[in-house]
């Protein structure tokens, strides 16, 4: 039987036998232990985590289109729907068409929305800190231009791969019906 604390050694352990060519076990395990400090602080103040992404972008570019913003989170058009009906219903922000153009919906922060940027920054700055604790300057800077590099590197790809044989992330839907096929 198996005991809580030997299950958080053994997860230890797990972590020290990682093989050196499993950087992204390192990478996601390291982005989650971050999300999930976040998201602790986020709760204090009733935000969820799932808002986090939106309100961030908001907060730069207020007004922009649903697709725009879509895009810029990463996050697919139902996902950002979802969260932006909700985050209204919290007062957060406001939908509106303009006159002349009812296709395309804008997003636009509430006071209260805007308000939550001098509670929130704080507290991803605070995650921020604590993750690079015991790191010197310089090696905090390695960090970002490796972390950067990667993710330049893989999105590279990504389009090479679109360019190249119409290869893309599959959808939610399309990975359902692939399941459903076997």
């Amino acid at each position: 039987m198996t005991t809580r604390k030997n299950a958080v050694l053994d997860r230890a352990d797990w972590r020290d036998a990682i093989p050196q060519d499993r950087l992204a076990h390192l990478v996601k395990d390291a982005r989650r232990a971050m999300e999930r400090s976040l998201q602790i602080r986020l709760f204090d103040h009733s935000v969820s985590f799932g808002h986090w992404s939106f309100l961030r972008i908001l907060w730069e570019h207020d007004g922009l289109t649903q697709r725009e913003l879509s895009e810029l989170a990463g996050m697919s058009a139902p996902t950002t729907l979802s969260a932006i009906r909700a985050m209204e219903s919290l007062g957060y922000v406001w939908r509106s068409q303009k006159a002349g153009n009812k296709k395309k919906i804008y997003i636009y922060l509430t006071d209260k929305g805007r308000a939550l940027k001098e509670l929130l920054m704080p507290l991803a700055k605070e995650v921020n800190t604590l993750a690079v604790e015991g790191l010197t300057p310089e090696e905090v800077v390695v960090a970002r231009k490796v972390l950067a590099k990667i993710a330049k590197n893989l999105s590279n790809d990504e389009a090479e791969l679109g360019r190249s044989g119409n290869r893309k992330v599959p959808s939610t839907q399309q990975l359902g019906k692939l399941l459903l096929t076997d």
